[in-house]
């Protein structure tokens, strides 16, 4: 009887996760030149409130606590959005967000319970205890101290404002997630249920597995590419850590760093393009610039981050004597690509689709359905009506998340909106740092950090792009450099102790300690604590600037980045072991001083490229006099 009612929900959630696909690819004209449902979608917001109604009340299943409980909370949100639905258009012409009747009231505020309870269930207290008292703001702000402190606005007004406006729930990053994360949510998770994850692990190992550290090297880009798609660090360590894991403990890596490997590389994945789980599309909403620059700018970056990894790695092999694994351990290149070449057929139109044509909102949606259609070619993950079942049921259970998170960061965005609170700490923050913009970044770093602890990755972006970067841009920093550099440190939370999530996920797989395994991530994705200050102070590592300028900054930065990385594993190719402490920081320090010459805030008069290097040549050439004197002692000793 229960494993029925379990059957029967999850037909329910598939069901609706295929209607708001339908609406979705409805509102986009992917069936003809007129929407089907235009004559019942007149406005925008219209759309908004029945894509809601879709997914959002259904946290509460997808989520269960009480079935008494759960079914009148489902009920009566769908019942107050239905309601909104209906009225949008009486709401826009009368103005509700700020003068609304009181039944629309009452529906707003019981919405706003509601939202805050799926939050709560959806993605933990944390999140819901920000988003709560954040939404509360508007009513209490004239009680609050100092920089806090200004006009209350009413519990009617705060909740009308909330829910019928455009400014807060249904803002900017619903809008984002409405016109385009959708499509590409849909097409993450059908490449996993078509077998696409496996297919890019076996062919990361026929390409790297013979290489010394091979599995962790596999790791790298598997993790990194399917963390691109799903967006989530956690379920992606959760999932293709199950396979990578194993394999690098296998090849004779220690469990924790085996389990830091995979925490950095699935927390990179979010950063990397084309995708970037999403934030991509958010971003280029928010700053209202075309998708491809977020992609463009954020090229550099994530190359230079999974470039670090592999050159860790490779040291810390090399150190360690770690081999690649036995040719029969290694999948046939030929095979692999035979059996999976569809795979690379519809990412490649993806690209195609988003870079080429530029049709970002409608690219994954035409992937995907290529996607579908060749996969009913393939012998082992062809679809039929269970699996189809299960794969749209896995859409709207990602869907109904992101629908409420979201939601529970429009409750924040919205109350920044209505008290003018945004302003306030911009200036704060500003009077704080003065003119240091050193300091400033430091801080925003910090706060960008604290702040990503406990929430989603979409989530912390958007709260601290509205908090943070306007002060970063008033500074005159290039405002895409800004809200990379807010992104890049929100998601350092993931392998920063004594949070590490996404370490201490990577922990119970490994069966390692959590905490050596965030201090093994930690020290892995060392380098992307010093990202985000290379392109924030030059724009030209963003391809802001000129194509040559561009190139000269990455081939500075990495190669500062192999200098560091071998520093702190203690191996350096062509030299071998560094036994040495002093050696070993001494050749970080120098790479440092050459892949950061651009801190001009540092100095009153700004060194130029030429300073970095000859600092850091002056450090590598001390530490490798320093070793050769050390080996012709030892050698003499002996």
């Amino acid at each position: 009887m229960q494993t029925t009612s379990l059957s029967a929900l999850r037909g329910i959630v598939a069901t609706l996760a295929t209607l708001a696909l339908l609406l979705a690819m409805d509102t986009l004209r992917l069936f003809g030149d007129q929407q089907w449902l235009q004559s019942l979608i007149g406005i925008e917001t219209q759309y908004f409130y029945a894509l809601a109604a879709l997914l959002a009340p259904w946290a509460f299943i997808v989520y269960p606590s009480k079935p008494w409980i759960d079914w009148p909370l489902v009920v009566l949100s769908v019942g107050v959005l239905c309601g909104f639905f209906v009225t949008a258009e009486q709401a826009l012409d009368e103005a509700w967000e700020f003068a609304a009747p009181d039944l629309a009231v009452y529906g707003a505020m019981a919405l706003w319970i509601i939202i805050l309870e799926a939050l709560r269930r959806a993605a933990g207290w944390p999140l819901c205890i920000i988003a709560g008292v954040f939404s509360v703001l508007p009513v209490i702000t004239e009680y609050m101290p100092g920089p806090l402190s200004g006009l209350s606005s009413s519990w009617a007004e705060t909740a009308s404002y909330h829910f019928l406006s455009i400014e807060s729930v249904f803002g900017l990053p619903f809008r984002a997630f409405a016109e385009l994360v959708i499509g590409f949510v849909v097409f993450g998770v059908v490449l996993q249920h078509t077998g696409g994850g496996q297919f890019f692990l076996d062919l990361a190992f026929a390409l790297l597995g013979k290489q010394r550290g091979g599995p962790a090297k596999v790791a790298i880009v598997s993790s990194g590419l399917m963390g691109s798609m799903s967006g989530s660090v956690v379920t992606n360590v959760l999932t293709t850590g199950q396979l990578t894991i194993p394999a690098m403990r296998k090849s004779g890596m220690a469990p924790h760093v085996a389990g830091g490997v995979e925490a950095c590389a699935s927390t990179g994945g979010v950063l990397l393009p084309p995708i970037m789980g999403s934030t991509a599309f958010v971003m280029a909403t928010l700053l209202d610039i075309a998708y491809i620059d977020v992609a463009a700018a954020a090229a550099l970056p994530a190359a230079l981050y999974f470039a670090s990894l592999y050159l860790q790695i490779d040291a810390y092999a090399g150190r360690e004597g770690i081999t690649g694994l036995a040719l029969e351990d290694i999948p046939n290149l030929r095979k692999t690509l035979a059996e999976g070449w569809f795979y690379l057929g519809a990412f490649a139109l993806l690209i195609f689709l988003l870079i080429f044509l530029q049709r970002e909102s409608i690219a994954p949606y035409y992937a995907t359905a290529a996607l579908l259609i060749l996969n009913q070619f393939s012998k082992t993950h062809r679809f039929n009506a269970s699996a189809a079942v299960d794969l749209m049921y896995a859409v709207g259970k990602l869907l109904i998340e992101l629908v409420v998170v979201l939601a529970g960061v429009g409750l924040i965005v919205g109350s920044l909106s209505l008290t003018g609170l945004s302003g306030t700490l911009v200036n704060d923050l500003l009077s704080l740092a003065g003119d240091d913009i050193g300091l400033l970044l430091f801080m925003g770093a910090a706060t960008s950090f604290v702040l990503g602890i406990g929430m989603t990755v979409t989530a912390a972006y958007i709260f601290l792009a509205v908090v943070l970067a306007p002060a970063l841009v008033s500074q005159n920093l290039n405002p895409l450099s800004v809200h990379l550099f807010i992104l890049y440190w929100a998601m350092l939370s993931y392998i920063t102790p004594p949070v590490a999530l996404g370490a201490y996920a990577a922990a119970s797989i490994a069966e390692s300690n959590p905490l050596q395994t965030g201090l093994a991530a930690m020290r892995m994705g060392s380098i992307i604590y010093i990202i985000p200050f290379i392109f924030v102070l030059d724009v030209a590592f963003i391809l802001q600037s000129d194509w040559y300028r561009s190139l000269q900054a990455f081939a500075e930065a990495l190669l500062g980045t192999w200098l560091i990385c071998s520093g702190l594993q203690g191996y350096l190719a062509g030299l071998g072991r560094m036994h040495s402490a002093l050696t070993r920081w001494l050749i970080a320090l120098g790479g440092l001083a050459i892949a950061l010459p651009q801190l001009n805030w540092v100095l009153q008069n700004p060194p130029s490229n030429l300073t970095g290097f000859v600092a850091g040549a002056i450090l590598v050439g001390t530490a490798l006099i320093s070793h050769r004197l050390r080996s012709r002692e030892s050698s003499q000793s002996s």
